[in-house]
């Protein structure tokens, strides 16, 4: 069974942007097959979206970061579906 993961974009979404939050990433983790990115939200909270490793490599090539700069105070937007990690 695949789980439900979470959206992230490194680019403010075109298409239903009320459904999107903003927030700031904190870090990125690797964690039992999935990637879990910790996300600052706008009310100060951090919150945990789990995606593939094909979204995170698609937001953080998206985000423009100059050579190995971290992407670690970066804003993204985001949904939260409950993915598991």
């Amino acid at each position: 069974m695949t789980a439900p993961h979470d959206r992230i974009h490194a680019r403010k979404p075109t298409q239903d942007t009320a459904r999107w939050s903003i927030g700031t990433i904190e870090r990125i983790d690797d964690r039992d097959g999935h990637c879990v990115v910790a996300v600052r939200t706008a009310a100060g909270e951090t919150i945990e979206l789990v995606v593939t490793a094909a979204v995170r490599d698609l937001v953080l090539r998206r985000l423009d970061l100059d050579g190995d700069a971290s992407p670690v105070g970066e804003r993204v937007w985001y949904r939260k579906h409950g993915g598991r990690a």
